[in-house]
């Protein structure tokens, strides 16, 4: 059995709105997934699933081999850790540090491994110098960074983020790049709902397509962005460097500044030969 499998699942809310419908798909322990698709595609409710937040009206969902409608929120959010689009809707405590301290503290950790896991997870995130301050004085690209660590500090098998880049400058991108690289590096499963196809393009072995409430592909970034049906019928855009190249009529799968400048000095190279 896979690390993360979902089997038939699919998702009604109370009031009848059927969300997800009849998905099947399987993540591996350490890998790097993202998901992607248009607003009502159903990702979060996917990924919502994962923790026990909600629980599928049909099929089946396991975790590491438990079946999450055997288990309660709280004991799958050992194995499964959240990260909400909205840090407001995660934050309530007085400063950073009780904040990120909070999870592995409810964990039950000893005091030695909560400084630990709280030390180590404000670092990745940059929150060093922050621990003391009120997260509501902190700007909202800031306290999302504190929701991460918070969640990173739970060492949690597996971390889910949702539109983790929203609202971040390039310098908040880098963080999250180099966290995501040094959580997986740790054999940590990332999953992660983004809209934001730049940061697809270079951070994710693999991408979950989704549309229309179901899943429509699970292949790499270089072949979705290569897959201008899928991009329409999903109602998603290249990265920018890929619609450069394709406007250009470059071969497609060029998805970073690096691919398109080595394409063109080697097409330079031949033409001069």
């Amino acid at each position: 059995m896979s690390f993360i499998e979902f089997n038939k699942v699919s998702f009604t809310y109370p009031n009848g709105f059927p969300a997800v419908e009849d998905i099947s798909f399987q993540i591996e322990k350490g890998e790097n997934i993202a998901i992607v698709g248009q607003n009502g595609a159903g990702k979060t409710t996917t990924v919502k699933m994962m923790n026990g937040l909600l629980k599928p009206t049909a099929g089946t969902v396991c975790i590491d081999g438990m079946d999450t409608r055997d288990f309660t929120t709280a004991r799958l959010s050992r194995k499964t850790g959240y990260v909400f689009q909205n840090p407001d809707d995660q934050i309530f405590h007085n400063t950073v540090r009780q904040e990120i301290e909070f999870g592995p503290n409810v964990l039950g950790y000893d005091a030695d491994k909560v400084s630990a896991l709280t030390e180590y997870a404000a670092k990745l995130a940059g929150l060093s110098d922050a621990m003391e301050e009120n997260p509501y004085n902190l700007p909202l690209s800031i306290r999302k960074f504190v929701t991460i660590a918070s969640v990173t500090a739970m060492d949690t098998d597996i971390i889910v983020l949702d539109e983790p880049t929203a609202g971040q400058d390039i310098r908040g991108i880098r963080v999250l790049e180099n966290m995501i690289r040094e959580l997986k590096e740790k054999g940590k499963t990332i999953v992660t709902i983004t809209h934001d196809m730049e940061f697809v393009a270079g951070n994710f072995d693999k991408v979950f397509v989704m549309a229309h409430k179901n899943l429509l592909k699970v292949t790499s970034p270089k072949e979705v962005f290569s897959d201008n049906a899928l991009l329409e019928e999903s109602m998603l855009k290249k990265p920018y460097i890929s619609e450069v190249a394709y406007q250009l009529g470059l071969p497609e799968g060029i998805l970073s500044k690096d691919e398109l400048s080595e394409y063109v000095e080697k097409a330079m190279k031949i033409s001069k030969s």
